[in-house]
């Protein structure tokens, strides 16, 4: 049996064929063109699942079902993007339609959820009975797993993490709201801070690492900075991780998972990121003095995560 998954986002969309083994055994990425017309968002999927399925020598016949992973408020129900901003997407049929496309059965789902989903099937929430996975990108990407199911809410919004409150009054994020997590724990969040701390300070090495250019900031400035002995970079790393853990810590505190797993390219500054974050949550967590505590990690999958939980999401 084998499986195809397909990570639909505001830059690429990527896809990949999975076995039993739940093992990629083909890959693809082409760039997203948006915004466009229903047809050709369908058209630039359709071209995806073909050309991937051609690369692992497979047609349609050989899978089930094709898994699409999606930004926004998805309704796996009807199989519709009600909303998804960053890709002027509202009350798209997605599934019908490329289904129709296809002759194929879609399944559809928001792709934060689809990225969990991953990392619980083969992953680093992998035997988890309730599993969190956080993605550290543009925004801040959230999943929940419980009893080997996600977790969508009522109404398919559920799991939006990023857009809790830590900062009552504080920036404004895109969803509308002031003060959201993401506005300060994200990757965008993290570079807005580095920017901040480098008009106000000439003198730092940040500059020097952005090649004195604030066009050149990106995930890694202030870390990369920091490592070199810069204590202003260490005062903007300091930060994002306290409001990282501000984060953490609600989480925990409302669901109290056995794995948290945090993904995304800011994970991959390894212990400079997770010792102090895990200190942290240690200090402040509610269930602090608890016998089981929950397992803060780093995700597994990096960007298979999303295609391989898009592919599984049948299973």
């Amino acid at each position: 049996m084998y499986y195809l998954g397909v990570d639909l986002g505001g830059t690429n969309i990527a896809a990949g064929v999975a076995d039993e083994s739940y093992q990629l055994i083909a890959k693809t990425s082409r760039k997203t063109h948006i915004p466009c017309s229903n047809e050709e968002i369908c058209e630039q999927l359709a071209g995806s699942v073909k050309e991937t399925l051609e690369k692992a020598g497979l047609t349609l016949n050989d899978i089930p079902y094709i898994g699409v992973g999606s930004p926004g408020t998805v309704n796996r129900e009807t199989g519709v993007i009600e909303y998804a901003n960053n890709l002027k997407f509202k009350h798209l049929p997605l599934q019908n339609l490329l289904e129709e496309k296809l002759n194929k059965k879609v399944i559809l789902e928001n792709d934060a959820n689809a990225a969990a989903f991953g990392e619980y099937k083969a992953g680093a929430l992998k035997g988890a009975k309730i599993g969190v996975a956080i993605t550290l990108g543009t925004g801040i990407g959230g999943g929940v797993i419980i009893d080997d199911k996600i977790l969508t809410g009522s109404n398919f919004a559920g799991g939006e993490l990023g857009h809790t409150v830590i900062e009552a009054k504080g920036r404004p994020c895109t969803c509308g709201r002031r003060g959201c997590w993401e506005a300060y724990a994200s990757a965008t969040g993290l570079i807005r801070s580095t920017r901040e701390a480098m008009e106000k300070d000439r003198s730092s090495a940040l500059w020097t690492v952005a090649h004195g250019d604030l066009n050149n900031v990106d995930g890694r400035t202030a870390f990369q900075a920091m490592r070199e002995g810069d204590a202003t970079a260490k005062a903007v790393v300091d930060d994002y991780i306290y409001y990282l853990a501000c984060g953490v810590i609600n989480i925990i505190n409302i669901f109290q998972p056995d794995i948290l797993c945090i993904g995304g390219g800011i994970s991959h500054e390894g212990d400079p990121l997770m010792v102090p974050l895990k200190e942290q949550v240690a200090k402040e967590v509610y269930s602090k003095y608890s016998s089981k505590q929950t397992v803060i990690c780093r995700a597994k999958l990096g960007n298979d995560a999303g295609i391989l939980g898009a592919a599984l999401l049948g299973e």
